[in-house]
């Protein structure tokens, strides 16, 4: 999300104003169309600073954005003329974020990420043992067919290397290989029969 943003850890005492690139990207694209990127060609030219902060973010400060301004009463409509060459109208007014840095916060910060984190490797580790429902062995037989069974027999093999699942037996069926697949085999075998068709 765009937004201002007041973080000392990142910006030191400075108001900046955090863009989202890609969706300025789009609105330069859609509403300039001169086809050169628009950091350099509309933002700097306008007067306006990058200031470096995390990474894939820009941070920007400027006059009408972030400098002589009514703090309570913010906008883009400075930012939005820069880039799309057109009068802003954003009529409401924007909050600033405000990153706290203390060690408290910090702490809680990095135990709600730590906790997130560890959700997303118990589902990654479950999915790696998980089999498959019915619905998907089904859908993969499917796939099976139409791929052929030397091309199936293929991809079989590359989506199980690495796995704990038995390479496919001579007189196995597709449908008896499958339902040995977990959850994480079965997803890589699926892209891969469907990037191929």
């Amino acid at each position: 999300m765009s937004g201002f943003t007041r973080d000392t850890k990142m910006y030191g005492d400075r108001l900046v104003y955090e863009v989202l690139a890609s969706k300025w990207g789009r609105y330069h694209a859609g509403h300039c169309g001169c086809d050169q990127d628009w950091l350099t060609a509309h933002v700097i030219p306008a007067g306006f600073t990058v200031v470096p902060g995390y990474p894939g973010h820009i941070a920007l400060v400027g006059p009408g954005l972030t400098e002589d301004v009514d703090e309570s009463q913010l906008t883009a409509n400075a930012l939005w003329e820069a880039v799309t060459g057109k009068p802003g109208t954003q009529d409401w007014y924007e909050q600033v974020r405000v990153i706290c840095r203390d060690p408290e916060h910090e702490a809680a910060r990095k135990a709600q990420n730590a906790e997130i984190y560890q959700a997303r490797k118990d589902r990654a580790a479950k999915s790696k043992q998980e089999p498959l429902s019915p619905a998907q062995i089904s859908y993969l037989t499917t796939l099976a067919q139409k791929a052929g069974r030397e091309r199936f027999d293929e991809q079989f093999a590359i989506a199980i290397k690495g796995s704990k699942v038995a390479p496919r037996k001579a007189r196995e069926t597709d449908a008896k290989a499958i339902a040995r697949l977990t959850k994480t085999t079965a997803r890589a075998l699926i892209t891969a029969l469907v990037g191929h068709r």
